[in-house]
């Protein structure tokens, strides 16, 4: 009786601990399925070593102490690495992630000579398996992967389609356009086209977005609340003459009352030439809504 109760209690304790080794199998398994494949590379304490990637940095993490990095001087996608001593035999890593919401991964290994020391990222994903990126959400971006808000950025962008018609300032030579209002998310996307009809280029020196009192947007600042787009397409910084272009602007959710308007300025650098343009709310409630799913408008 006493073998049969021993027996018993060996047959439970094995059938455990292979349920629980199962388990933890399985959940090894599911995160094998979600590894992500780091980029290999080798650096020095003599040089340094630079990484060029597809957008802003906008974390890094090293690691160990072997590496020091840092982003280059007036360049935002740039990174410089290298090692902080004359050799280490561990192989160490670093993370970076981007303002495009890409997460990369690296393991690096010290060498005296390194046979390259300048990377291209855009270049190594065309030749790398594309899961060695990975996307990151952004709290200011909400449900929306910061690489879909690209694409819908772009999508816009090409597509260059007028679906406003009644919103344009013009003077001087200058006309600033709004050609489309969208939505996505909750999240506004605003197309606008700036012509420059004149042989004199037009030198933009910033733009602006802000909701102002209709009774007092010409004489006082008291009541207009700043917008910041939370993503730009792109940067245009001069629109030469007799040339047209384009650009679409990502901005967070915001309502605005009847007795208000949203005005979109853009300034030009050592001149006169301003433009704005007005949106009711009227035009805000119309904005038309994006299909992520097939990118429809």
């Amino acid at each position: 009786m006493k073998n049969q109760f021993k027996l018993f209690w060996a047959t439970a304790l094995l059938i455990t601990y292979s349920l629980a080794a199962s388990a933890q199998e399985k959940e090894a398994t599911s995160l094998d399925l979600g590894t992500i494949p780091p980029y290999h590379m080798q650096v020095t304490y003599d040089k340094t070593s630079h990484l060029i990637f597809p957008s802003a940095i906008r974390y890094v993490d090293l690691g160990s102490e072997y590496l020091i990095a840092s982003k280059a001087e007036d360049a935002e996608n740039v990174l410089r690495v290298k090692a902080s001593v004359k050799t280490f035999k561990e192989e160490t890593n670093f993370s970076v992630i981007t303002d495009d919401g890409r997460f990369y991964n690296f393991n690096v290994q010290y060498s005296a000579n390194p046979p390259i020391l300048s990377y291209d990222l855009m270049e190594m994903q065309k030749n790398f398996d594309k899961v060695s990126a990975s996307d990151v959400l952004f709290e200011e971006l909400g449900k929306t992967p910061p690489s879909l808000a690209g694409l819908i950025l772009e999508t816009i962008y090409k597509n260059n389609k007028r679906i406003v018609k009644h919103i344009a300032s013009e003077s001087f030579g200058i006309q600033f356009r709004l050609k489309g209002i969208y939505i996505h998310n909750g999240k506004y996307y605003f197309h606008t086209q700036l012509e420059n009809q004149t042989n004199v280029p037009f030198s933009i020196d910033f733009m602006s977005f802000k909701v102002v009192d209709k009774k007092t947007a010409r004489r006082t600042a008291s009541q207009q609340r700043p917008i910041v787009p939370l993503r730009t397409y792109k940067i245009i910084d001069e629109i030469p003459g007799k040339a047209t272009d384009q650009n679409v602007f990502l901005l967070d959710h915001f309502t605005i009352a009847d007795d208000k308007l949203l005005f979109i300025e853009i300034f030009e650098k050592n001149g006169g030439r301003h433009q704005t343009l007005k949106i009711k709310n009227s035009d805000l409630v119309k904005a038309k809504v994006i299909n992520s799913m097939h990118l429809t408008f």
